[in-house]
């Protein structure tokens, strides 16, 4: 059974940082491209990072310069580096595979719980 678990997200005044994990299991994690994705409040979900099996990494143009994506194969873990936050980072913050994954039992995607993010003076 797939499990994507969020951690690290609070309460944090504009301008600073927060370091996201995301633990996985019931995955081929060293060969899967891994996304963080995030939504807003009324807003759709949007993919914000990305890391390959080989540690390429994208960024949305939006989080460009602010946001690092890593990854720890050992552990199964990937990383959301987030500086110089701003109000428009509030968000909750979901990790998942590229692309998200599909459950055939179910027959719908699988997310986690996510991790909340508020940015706020």
């Amino acid at each position: 059974q797939v499990q994507l678990v969020e951690s690290g997200g609070g309460l944090v005044q504009p301008g600073g940082s927060l370091r996201l994990s995301c633990a996985t299991s019931g995955i081929i994690f060293s060969i899967s491209t891994m996304n963080w994705y995030r939504q807003a409040p009324g807003k759709q979900r949007e993919l914000v990072a990305g890391i390959t099996s080989g540690g390429i990494t994208n960024y949305a143009d939006s989080v460009k310069g602010r946001y690092t994506i890593s990854r720890d194969n050992a552990n199964k873990m990937v990383y959301l580096e987030i500086s110089s936050l701003e109000p428009e980072d509030t968000a909750v913050y979901y990790c998942n595979t590229d692309p998200p994954y599909y459950d055939t039992y179910f027959n719908k995607h699988q997310w986690g719980r996510g991790t909340q993010v508020i940015v706020s003076s």
